[in-house]
């Protein structure tokens, strides 16, 4: 009778764990879609654009999965604050076959660079600084920076003209990142990261710059120096601020440095292109996502990891002029100054011709000469594994691309995305006022 008993009770106790790993494995799927199943979303239709041209683009990711040359893609687009395409292709991992999925999770790389300035200029707003204020008043360590000159009398050293300023960090015309091959031997040792963002850029501080600020423009660690900023302005560690003043209220439920366990296995398996032909191999497997990527404590200008619905979250609140729903992060005003130029005229040769820089996003500014298909007044911005973004505030329209590949120089997925949507639309809005638009120089 005891054994019955016994029997019974264990019966009852592996029925209660496996319902209870039912509910969980349902509640993560539930919750994993939650994001996907909540944007707003319409017919192509219904915002001026073709449903049958849009088909275009999902056709246009396909040959490159088709030729080996990407896994798989997620596309979305938006225009008038509703999504109209939303697509997964390919896989997620295609060694296991697990096929790409809208909710995948993907390392942005610098697609994070937006969203750090977006998060010093809601300091700006509270009228923390001036962006002509010098960075020195909050990183002293950098204040007795020389500049490089190379010239007929060979290489050497001379105070700036000017101090680098927070505009000059949000634009990249700082210098903070001079050529290797100019630096003496001791400051080459300390070109390289430490555990965290901090103790990086102070021990870099004794390095030159490689122009004088403001004269130049050029790529390279200056959001991580927008990153200490926000750091030592605001008196909180940079995840935690962008976690509380930006992802929270926008419900970027899967935008983070690091990828929780439960999350790890949507994240998307990276490829480079190093087999026969440029074909795809595994770069790296998902669970390198479990610690940030460039060191145990390192939060900065890049590194994040999200969604494409996650960052379409973040894409409508900059073009309905700071706010999405009843949350406002920044004024229309603040968003018309970051998508303003501020490089002048030099060269943002890492998106080739056409293009100004602005307070975090690249601006193109001529159709006539620029790569991308979009309309001059779009601002965009993009990572190193292949992901992309841009906004059009003249046609209120949205494209995000997802995908992971350590090298895509080679291929013109970015592009044909851009073409695939734009010639969807069938009514221009280019002669409707805008939701927000960069400043123009006026002539006097």
């Amino acid at each position: 009778m005891l054994n019955d008993d016994l029997q019974l009770l264990s019966l009852s106790r592996i029925k209660s764990t496996l319902f209870a790993a039912l509910v969980l494995i349902v509640s993560s799927a539930i919750s994993a879609s939650a994001g996907a199943q909540s944007l707003p979303r319409s017919s192509p239709a219904s915002v001026g654009m073709s449903s049958e041209r849009l088909e275009r683009l999902p056709a246009a990711m396909q040959r490159y999965i088709d030729a080996n040359q990407l896994a798989g893609t997620v596309t979305l687009i938006a225009r008038d604050g509703k999504v109209v395409h939303f697509e997964s292709r390919g896989w997620r991992d295609k060694e296991s076959d697990t096929p790409m999925s809208e909710d995948t999770i993907f390392f942005i790389m610098s697609m994070t660079k937006p969203i750090v300035s977006t998060a010093l200029m809601m300091l700006y707003e509270e009228g923390l600084f001036l962006l002509t204020d010098p960075v020195s008043k909050w990183i002293p360590e950098i204040v007795d920076k020389q500049v490089l000159v190379q010239d007929d009398a060979g290489i050497h050293r001379m105070t700036p003209r000017q101090p680098i300023t927070v505009r000059d960090v949000l634009a990249h015309t700082t210098g903070l990142d001079p050529a290797r091959e100019l630096l003496t031997e001791d400051e080459q040792k300390l070109l390289g990261r430490e555990s965290s963002l901090e103790a990086t850029l102070i021990k870099r501080a004794p390095l030159p710059l490689a122009f004088h600020p403001s004269e130049d423009w050029q790529y390279g660690s200056s959001t991580d120096y927008v990153a200490l900023l926000v750091e030592r302005i605001s008196g909180e560690p940079l995840q935690e601020f962008l976690r509380k003043r930006i992802f929270e209220p926008l419900e970027m439920n899967d935008t983070s440095y690091v990828v929780p366990a439960e999350k790890r296995d949507r994240v998307a398996t990276v490829y480079s292109p190093t087999g026969p032909n440029k074909t795809i191999e595994v770069f790296r497997t998902p669970d390198y996502s479990s610690v940030p990527f460039f060191g145990s404590d390192y939060y900065g200008g890049v590194g994040l990891f999200s969604t494409a619905s996650d960052y379409w979250r973040f894409s409508q609140m900059l073009l309905n002029g700071g706010k999405l729903g009843r949350t406002q992060i920044l004024s229309p005003k603040t968003i018309n100054l970051m998508i303003s130029n501020h490089s002048k005229d030099h060269d943002i040769y890492i998106r080739g011709p056409g293009y100004n820089f602005g307070l975090g996003f690249g601006i193109l500014n001529d159709a006539g000469i620029a790569r991308d298909p979009i309309t001059p007044g779009s601002f965009t911005w993009g990572g190193a594994w292949g992901t992309i973004f841009w906004v059009d505030p003249i046609e209120n329209m949205i494209g995000i691309m997802m995908t992971q590949i350590s090298s895509y120089s080679h291929l013109n997925v970015r592009q044909d995305v851009g073409v695939t949507a734009v010639q969807a639309i069938v009514e221009s809005y280019s002669n409707k006022p805008y939701s927000v638009q960069g400043y123009s120089v006026l002539n006097p």
